[in-house]
């Protein structure tokens, strides 16, 4: 069987070597088929061996977008570390709690993100809005080049009126575009935390079906496992299952 590729990113310093590899282990422990494991960064120090460290892709952004988020635009590069086939992008704020094999299967000809979550509040009178969330999102590496084209062709326009890279990044894969089954990447923060002030007594839980948990924003991993205090809303109390997850 031919490896397929996970991919991340790590630059400047809020995510250590540490990240990396604790990525890499679950992966190995969560992956039954063979695979690369490509981390994109400027600093390869104390990443362990076995993950493959090019540096981070070129991208043609004004010096205050480079690095930042919008660099997952040029995974899309055809060539791209000699990249092919299925490849799933992970970012390094994650905890992998199930199989990943099916990340691969699913509709194998789309380009699959997560549907973006909002604060329950903001559902009550309208819908979810149609923008991706970029945590994981898998795609055919060597066929998907016109993601990155469609971005060089509208650059100054991509930066100026979308907010995020994942909005722009919606966009751009409209067409091949597919969500993730909802219960298979859920949020730390609108599906694990509890409603406040539930929040306050009782510690967050993993969803049924849950494969991996996307921790965006505040709090980070370590952060959920030792406790985070912030506004009450947002206060959670020791996450003590993610040391069983995240090692």
């Amino acid at each position: 069987m031919k490896p397929v590729n996970i991919v991340c990113m790590k630059y400047f310093t809020r995510y250590g070597p540490h990240y990396v590899n604790r990525l890499h282990r679950a992966v190995k422990r969560h992956l039954s088929r063979p695979f690369r494991f490509v981390c994109f960064t400027e600093d390869p120090a104390g990443i362990e061996a076995g993950i493959e460290t090019p540096p981070l892709p070129p991208l043609k952004v004004p010096k205050e977008f480079y690095p930042s988020a919008w660099l997952k635009l040029a995974f899309f590069q055809d060539g791209l570390a000699n990249l092919s086939g299925p490849t799933l992008v992970l970012d390094l704020d994650l905890v992998i709690t199930g199989s990943l094999d099916e990340f691969f299967d699913y509709e194998p000809d789309r380009i699959c993100i997560i549907h973006n979550w909002i604060e329950f509040h903001k559902t009550l009178f309208r819908a979810r809005p149609d923008i991706g969330n970029s945590s994981v999102f898998r795609f055919n590496a060597g066929e998907s080049q016109f993601v990155l084209d469609s971005f060089n062709s509208e650059t100054e326009h991509a930066l100026r009126d979308f907010p995020t890279e994942q909005a722009y990044l919606t966009k751009a894969i409209r067409a091949k575009k597919t969500w993730w089954p909802a219960e298979w990447v859920c949020s730390f923060k609108r599906n694990c935390l509890p409603m406040f002030p539930l929040n306050l007594m009782m510690a967050p839980s993993i969803p049924r079906g849950t494969r991996i948990v996307a921790f965006h924003g505040r709090p980070d991993p370590d952060e959920a496992l030792a406790g985070y205090k912030s506004k009450l809303h947002k206060t959670s109390r020791p996450a003590m299952w993610i040391k069983d997850h995240w090692y």
